[in-house]
């Protein structure tokens, strides 16, 4: 732990950094971290500044804001620790540098986390969950809320892999998971916000022991309609005294209001808004004549799309479907997936295209969030996304797009417009996230194909 000073405005920082200058006396620490993999490696490495602010105003200097720069400083069981060198983590990132002791400090405080995919915060969350935990007791103790049944399981498959030399047990509290009236008495219970509040509602989930309440993608859940007052019930059925955790690779000013008295007395973490922009991902459009040529323009683009794997958002499901039976029946293989399909089937899909069996997914928001799968390199926006006010939605974008470039390759959005309208809304993102987007032309398929090839091969 660096030795802690306390500069003539009262600001305190470790004595390894520079005393803070021009900043509010909230944020006690700041400063450019970069991560990232070697470049040999043909990665990025991302550079962004983590501002960290202390919700106690008054901390006592000998237990403020401090960094770890190994897991073994954290004090953890040996157990988690083999669990976390099992997934390959050699050291912190630099969010779990700093969210680490914050989340784990005793007493628990709550936290507000703000960092973009890929940088390491299901790790960070999953971890505090895994060491609150009373083993000797068989009780509920943690509670993860995810906006999707995709990265619900996800979630899941990360605190399994960690809490592997730990005894552990787990349940889901997604659609069809569990027949009605079953009893969950497992020590950590992550799902979507709808099932959660009924089966603590139907006392198959008993709550008395929860000690932190984590939700994930959390500027989603408590600002989408339904989502955000199916997640504060949630809250309000948990004990008073649990430990709040929100994580977002977003937060809107609305949102951000909110969450501070949703988590009372938060300690933050976050990335400046204008770094949330993903460096590695080259922005396309492509002008089309009207509905029936951007599907034409997808086909042709086919090729490309199966170069890694590729995820093409609509905004409508029916769309999603009638897209991929039109490829399927035309010879190509692709698959669709959105909220009105069976649970079994979402996770087959799910499953498919992360193993690489299915290369292309066309999908509505459903998995716009959080997911991760490596191998995609191409995201496009055939509808591009839109609030519940059909107004261009930059987050959504932001979220979607980010499919690509996970942890730190790169990767390529290609956006599809069609007529004044939705090139006026590509606008409104574009200048939202001051990025330009490139225009590719339609008419000229060697053009078109050498252009992304290039992007791709960079």
């Amino acid at each position: 732990m660096s030795e802690l000073k306390k500069d003539s405005d009262g600001f305190i920082y470790a004595a390894a950094d520079e005393a803070p200058k021009a900043l509010s006396p909230t944020v006690k620490n700041a400063e450019v971290e970069k991560e990232g993999v070697a470049e040999e490696s043909g990665l990025i490495k991302p550079s962004y500044e983590v501002l960290v602010t202390l919700a106690d105003q008054q901390a006592d200097p000998n237990s403020p804001l401090f960094s770890v720069q190994t897991f073994e400083q954290l004090g953890l069981h040996e157990n988690l620790l083999k669990g976390i060198y099992s997934m390959k983590f050699q050291k912190p990132s630099k969010i779990q540098e700093r969210a680490l002791p914050l989340l784990l400090q005793d007493p628990p405080r709550n936290m507000i986390g703000q960092s973009q995919s890929g940088t390491g915060k299901t790790a960070a969350f999953t971890l505090t969950m895994l060491s609150r935990i009373d083993y000797s007791k068989h009780t509920t103790q943690a509670i993860c809320l995810a906006p999707s049944r995709e990265l619900a399981r996800q979630i899941m498959s990360v605190i399994t892999t960690m809490g592997a030399f730990t005894p552990v047990t787990t349940a889901f509290a997604i659609k069809d998971a569990a027949p009605r009236g079953t009893r969950v008495n497992a020590h950590v219970v992550v799902g979507t916000p709808g099932t959660m509040v009924d089966m603590i509602r139907r006392k198959d989930v008993d709550t008395k022991d929860v000690k932190i309440f984590v939700v994930d993608e959390a500027d989603n859940m408590l600002d989408q309609q339904g989502l955000g007052d199916q997640t504060l019930r949630v809250k309000n059925l948990v004990p008073r005294n649990c430990q709040i955790v929100l994580f977002s690779a977003t937060f809107p000013e609305n949102v951000r209001t909110f969450a501070s008295k949703f988590a009372p007395k938060a300690n933050e973490i976050r990335l400046r808004r204008e770094e949330l922009s993903v460096e590695g991902i080259k922005q396309f459009y492509m002008d089309c004549k009207n509905e029936e040529h951007k599907y034409d323009i997808l086909v042709a683009l086919y090729s490309l799309l199966t170069i890694g794997s590729s995820i093409i958002f609509c905004h409508r499901r029916d769309t999603a479907d009638r897209i991929s039976a039109r490829m399927t029946a035309e010879g190509h293989s692709v698959a669709s997936l959105h909220g009105a399909k069976e649970g079994s089937e979402r996770d087959r899909i799910i499953d498919e295209f992360r193993e690489g069996k299915s290369k292309v997914l066309i999908t509505t928001n459903v998995i716009a969030r959080g997911i991760d799968i490596p191998q995609v390199n191409m995201v496009v926006n055939y509808d591009l996304p839109l609030t519940m006010s059909h107004q261009p939605d930059a987050e959504t974008y932001l979220h979607r797009i980010g499919r690509t470039g996970r942890f730190g390759r790169r990767g390529a959005s290609i956006n599809f417009v069609h007529d004044k309208k939705s090139w006026e809304e590509m606008r409104v993102i574009e200048d939202a996230l001051g990025k330009e987007i490139v225009r590719v032309p339609t008419d000229n398929f060697d053009i078109m194909e050498e252009t992304l090839k290039s992007t791709m091969k960079k």
